[in-house]
């Protein structure tokens, strides 16, 4: 399987390069076919110009522009449009997630499931200088959701997941805008009848620049996915679960 990372960058000129070389290290250590996605989200640095540079010495990186709105949400909408793996990880542009995470989860993937999602807060799973006022929102939104979806999975928001092409042909179309399209693809994958192995990652704090992620600006926004996710699961969702599309 061609396996792609989809990276949103918004001025990450700091960061980019280390994390753009970290996983295609990892990946080509394990002779591991795969693409690197990088989508400038109209940075108002040297975003562009580093992944111009890093082109040349990286042959399985390619950049392209978001052409707007911006948004996290929609620069990974933009990546998810773009690909050309069978199977896609949306990973972030400041070397938070582990690439060594990846190629278990890459691993994880080819057992047969439609979806590998990480877990951060589970037996296994690590945190480096999480900010302790986003692990506050964070466990008690994750537990608000285990409770309204009956699962046992904990890390909904994670960003780190690993994913099929079909699941993700099959959970479109996306509504999130911003961060919150790292709830709406996962609780759509499980709403929709799509398999899903959850096992445990790292993640650390950034080192440059700070998190374009506003927990005062994200409320409503995760609540209203929330909603929307929830309204299918017990109303409407034979209309498009995985069975019905076969």
């Amino acid at each position: 399987m061609k396996l792609s990372i989809v990276i949103p960058a918004y001025n990450e000129s700091e960061s980019i390069a280390e994390t753009v070389y970290a996983f295609y290290s990892a990946l080509n250590q394990e002779n591991i076919d795969h693409e690197i996605l990088v989508v400038n989200d109209n940075s108002k640095d040297n975003t562009l110009a580093v992944l111009k540079t890093l082109s040349e010495s990286i042959p399985s990186l390619k950049h392209t522009c978001n052409e707007g709105p911006n948004g996290f949400g929609n620069a990974v909408r933009w990546g998810l449009d773009r690909f050309t793996g069978d199977c896609v990880a949306i990973v972030m542009a400041d070397l938070s997630d582990s690439p060594q995470d990846l190629v278990k989860f890459y691993k994880e993937l080819q057992k047969g499931y439609d979806c590998v999602f990480g877990t951060r807060w589970s037996k296994g799973g690590k945190t480096f200088n999480y900010p302790k006022h986003k692990l506050i929102f964070n466990r008690i939104f994750n537990n608000i959701v285990r409770f309204l979806f009956r699962i046992k999975y904990d890390d909904c928001t994670n960003a780190f997941k690993l994913y099929r092409k079909e699941t993700i042909l099959g959970t479109k179309p996306y509504l999130s805008p911003h961060f919150n399209l790292t709830l709406e693809i996962p609780l759509k994958a499980i709403v929709r009848g799509y398999s899903y192995s959850v096992i445990p990652n790292t993640w650390q704090n950034r080192k440059f620049g700070k998190s374009n992620l506003e927990i005062k600006e994200m409320g409503s926004r995760y609540a209203f996915i929330l909603l929307y996710c929830w309204i299918e699961k017990f109303f409407v969702k034979n209309d498009y679960s995985k069975a019905r599309k076969k």
